[in-house]
């Protein structure tokens, strides 16, 4: 069986923690990396009695969208909510994972799980994904000592592309320089200019590499003091990952459309709010998985017919519909983000096949229980 580390690596290569936004808490919450692992279960919050079904079922693993301490804290005495999920969790020895932001915008993540359960088709992201933060080192190196340089800054991080590893660009030309009083010149002496062939070597490395590959590069490097730059690289927003998506239905209303999506999402007193005429035609539909408001603008620019995502605000809903754009479809925000746990369930089972046992939490923890 395998080890929560290589587990825990499974996940993040789908969801790269560093994708998360900034104010995000996302990662390995608990457990030891070394211990095995048999069964995980997935759930949207890490709530109390969430934490006693895992204990129960006899998870060593708890995989949660929502982050228990999403802010700061000194301490999880069990006498607070928090702590008893902690407690619960430690007294079972089941390690806990979180997957939020990271995992709203990936391929495979909350929004287009979201998507796929509506049977949307032919899916983008609204906006485009930020990626991993990628830089460029460019360093310009005596030719006789290219390849110690290269080997180094690919050993450190630099120079991954895809399914490809020490990737480098070179280029040959002539280094001028004249070391001054108090240098220790590899090359040619104090007060003289120098002439020297040197290649210039371009890598590409992600942002959070930068100051081990920059590092090595120095500790490669024959001059006491190379020449080099590190560039921040621009998002060429060609990937397929984003937040939200947008994609197609078979034309229907959105009366239809809506009772659809009640019967896609699993049934919870919050139910399907709706901002729009019943008779509208309905081709082109968003999503936002989890609370989408802060994309209106953007849907708006869209072709969308209908918008569909949780937690709208009455304002910034009511002077969306002003516009006469798309048609809002309100959802539990719970239901929405639910939609994610059986795809990362089958992506394990498919990965780890009969070594691991993923199961699905039974326990619903959306908030509100009934209307009148």
């Amino acid at each position: 069986m395998p080890t929560l580390r290589e587990v825990v690596d499974l996940v993040h290569g789908w969801y790269p923690p560093e994708t998360a936004d900034s104010w995000d808490a996302v990662g390995l919450v608990y457990g030891d990396p070394a211990a095995s692992v048999e069964r995980v279960m997935l759930a949207v919050d890490p709530a109390p009695e969430v934490a006693d079904e895992a204990a129960e079922w006899g998870a060593d693993l708890l995989v949660v969208h929502h982050p228990l301490f999403l802010k700061p804290v000194h301490g999880f005495a069990s006498t607070t909510p928090k702590g008893r999920t902690m407690a619960t969790l430690i007294g079972a020895g089941c390690a806990l994972l979180t997957a939020h932001t990271n995992a709203d915008r990936a391929v495979e993540g909350v929004s287009e799980a979201m998507a796929q359960a509506l049977r949307l088709t032919d899916l983008q992201p609204l906006t485009d994904g930020t990626g991993s933060p990628m830089d460029k080192l460019v360093v310009f190196v005596p030719a006789a000592k290219a390849g110690h340089v290269r080997e180094a800054i690919a050993t450190a991080g630099a120079g991954s592309i895809g399914d490809y590893d020490n990737c480098t660009f070179s280029t040959t030309g002539e280094g001028r320089f004249r070391p001054l009083e108090g240098a220790n010149p590899t090359i040619g002496s104090v007060g003289s200019v120098e002439t020297v062939e040197e290649v210039r070597i371009e890598s590409v490395l992600p942002r959070s590499r930068r100051a081990a590959v920059v590092k090595a590069m120095l500790e490669a490097h024959p001059y006491e003091q190379p020449a080099f730059d590190v560039l921040e690289l621009a998002d060429p927003g060609l990937g397929e990952a984003g937040v939200g998506r947008i994609g197609s239905v078979a034309e229907t209303t959105l009366q239809h459309f809506a009772e659809s999506v009640a019967k896609s999402l699993p049934e919870t007193a919050h139910g399907v709010r709706v901002a729009g005429d019943p008779d509208r035609v309905v081709r082109r539909v968003a999503v936002c998985g989890g609370a989408g408001d802060f994309l209106l603008d953007t849907v708006r620019r869209t072709d969308a017919d209908a918008y569909v995502t949780s937690d709208l605000r009455h304002h910034p809903a009511s002077e969306f519909r002003e516009y006469d754009g798309p048609a809002l479809v309100d959802v539990a925000h719970w239901s929405a983000e639910w939609t994610w746990l059986p795809l990362v369930q089958a992506k394990l089972v498919a990965e780890l096949g009969d070594t691991v046992e993923a199961r699905v939490s039974t326990i619903c923890t959306d908030p509100w229980k009934f209307r009148i």
